[in-house]
């Protein structure tokens, strides 16, 4: 089965051609479930020769793979402009610290932009402050001022576009170019629009991290991360990942490409059904703010239109003039929506976030968004009707103000 990287073809296409290579393509859709710790060699001079080709597709050991995790592997690579390759991680969170421990060292210095994933800080103010790496938030936004924070010791720089859960989008080129003309690795967390809506590697970083968990998987059922790379920082990542024993599940890498085939449409319905409730909520005087770029007049709208070709269906809003008690009569009087971490599966997800406490650079006041009152709301819109999810926030917003 030809895949999409031999000749021009779109996305949809894309999605389901990719990853269907080997023996099996011609006579199955679907690559194996291939479970197996132990590869059996037919004599030593293969198995010593085997120690030699560490690359997809070569048999060594159950910890590098076989053909389920490689047909993934090859999938996310083409649909990755720039990469050499992808290596797999069992989570997000697995991707993001197996991504920076593979560019830092004991004595370098780590830029983190002060809008990244709580648990992305978290890293950098634990594991990795713990093995010797010191740590500075910056303001993604104020690009002026983004090249004082370099030292001769600054090695990596962690971006995330848009931020979590106040939803900002930076400049990402400009930002990977300072980073770079510093000496400095651009790694950037991109599990938001994935690579059908953002070309990281295209626009300048050097590795870009996804959480498979989210829009791949698809259905909430798995857990597993991603980093894509050129070929320097491709086998830096992979030689890492060996050292510290990363290995995912064949029947979760079935389940990751199972998803990935219908990943584009899904994406297209969420987006949609979110946009029309982010419109919907950006009419409302108990609205103070919608955080979510897709949306005109929201706050990098001009940036993801510049950068971005596609988005999903995760954005935040923020209360007016609304305290917890109602914010959370509000999430606890939806019947559509769940409350629960994550997003990116076909279940529309509500949860109530607070700014002050997770932000140390980006002073939120002054900036004009209105989150000095702490009722953030992050929504995950799934599959559901956006008529739907639209008079379920309506009864939603008539509880709370009953209390």
């Amino acid at each position: 089965m030809a895949g999409g990287k031999d000749k021009q073809v779109g996305d949809g296409t894309r999605l389901v051609t990719t990853g269907r290579r080997g023996d099996f393509a011609d006579t199955v859709v679907n690559p194996p479930v291939w479970r197996a710790s132990t590869h059996l060699y037919p004599d030593c001079a293969t198995l010593r020769a085997g120690t030699k080709a560490n690359e997809d597709g070569a048999f060594f050991y159950g910890r590098r793979g076989a053909p389920t995790q490689w047909a993934l592997c090859d999938a996310l690579t083409e649909l990755e402009p720039g990469a050499a390759g992808t290596v797999l991680y069992p989570s997000g969170l697995a991707a993001i610290v197996g991504a920076l421990m593979a560019v830092l060292k004991a004595g370098d210095v780590l830029l983190v932009a002060d809008n990244a994933y709580d648990p992305t800080r978290n890293t950098a103010m634990g594991l990795l402050k713990r093995y010797g790496v010191e740590h500075r938030f910056f303001d993604p936004l104020d690009l002026g001022s983004f090249a004082d924070v370099f030292c001769e010791k600054t090695k990596a720089v962690m971006l995330e576009n848009p931020g979590s859960l106040t939803m900002e989008m930076c400049d990402i080129p400009a930002l990977a170019k300072i980073a770079r003309d510093h000496g400095a690795v651009s790694l950037v967390d991109n599990t938001w629009a994935t690579s059908l809506g953002f070309h990281a590697l295209e626009h300048g970083c050097d590795i870009t991290i996804t959480a498979l968990t989210k829009h791949i998987g698809g259905h909430s059922d798995l857990m597993m991360g991603a980093a894509s790379a050129g070929e320097r920082w491709y086998r830096r990542l992979r030689l890492t990942a060996q050292q510290l024993g990363h290995v995912v599940s064949p029947d979760d890498a079935a389940l990751a490409l199972r998803g990935l085939r219908t990943m584009g449409v899904r994406l297209q319905r969420e987006t949609a059904s979110a946009l029309a409730t982010a419109r919907w909520l950006d009419a409302r005087d108990d609205v103070a703010h919608v955080l979510y770029p897709v949306l005109p007049g929201s706050p990098g709208h001009t940036l993801w239109q510049r950068d971005f070709t596609g988005g999903c269906g995760l954005f935040s809003f923020v209360l007016r003039n609304r305290d917890d008690a109602a914010r959370c009569r509000l999430i606890d009087a939806l019947d559509l929506f769940g409350i629960g971490y994550s997003w990116g599966g076909f279940e529309s997800l509500a949860l109530p976030f607070d700014v002050p406490g997770v932000r140390q650079k980006m002073d939120w006041p002054k900036k004009g968004w209105g989150l000095g009152d702490d009722c953030g709301i992050r929504l995950s819109i799934g599959l559901e009707d956006a008529d739907d999810l639209i008079a379920d926030l309506e009864s939603a917003f008539a509880v709370m103000d009953e209390g």
